[in-house]
């Protein structure tokens, strides 16, 4: 499978704010199986966590502007690692690998995206080199859980403003992911967001 670089986000379009908390809900099931368009795709990757300014600062706020939160996306083709800076997505591995998310819910198994938000700590350590003599240790692991949840609340409100439907969940087998995403030792899966159409 080839890299897919996305379109450019439409960032004029969907409901306003109010509207879009008005609609917020999670789906428990209900999500067809109908795939998103890339530019669906590339709106909601970049509501989730892109860049929104030229200093490439993110749609998403981070503890110390660590910037730990990357965006997997299994799809039933392939997974992808979302990349912010060249906007695109770069193929991981071939194959539907959605099941490793699903912790029994079946209907996870045939939402057209599922979004693992996981968390690099040597992004915090790169970042903390701004703050010389202050410990952050104790501090890291609350950071990583409170950056995904912006992420993941992003992704909500994204949904939620754009007719799409999504749930956020912790369900997902750690182990298989970090092979499956070829992770690092200092990458944790937090969270994830099972994304679709209602049906």
């Amino acid at each position: 499978m080839e890299n897919i670089k996305l379109p450019v986000p439409n960032k004029n379009g969907g409901a306003t704010i109010q509207e879009a908390f008005a609609n917020r809900k999670s789906y428990r099931g209900g999500i067809s199986g109908r795939k998103l368009s890339d530019q669906q795709l590339s709106d909601l990757l970049w509501s989730a966590n892109g860049i929104n300014r030229p200093d490439g600062y993110r749609t998403a706020a981070s503890a110390i502007n660590g910037r730990d939160i990357d965006i997997y996306a299994l799809t039933e083709q392939a997974v992808y690692k979302y990349n912010p800076d060249n906007h695109e997505l770069v193929c991981i591995v071939e194959g539907d690998h959605r099941h490793a998310t699903s912790g029994g819910q079946e209907f996870v198994n045939i939402v057209p995206v599922v979004l693992v938000l996981v968390s690099d700590s040597d992004h915090f350590l790169s970042a903390e080199k701004n703050y010389p003599g202050v410990d952050f240790t104790p501090f890291r692991s609350s950071w990583a859980e409170m950056d995904a949840g912006i992420v993941s609340q992003n992704i909500n409100l994204h949904c939620a403003g754009n007719g799409l439907a999504t749930i956020t969940r912790a369900f997902m087998d750690k182990t298989a992911l970090k092979e499956i995403l070829k992770l690092k030792d200092t990458q944790i899966p937090l969270l994830n967001n099972a994304v679709g159409f209602p049906e």
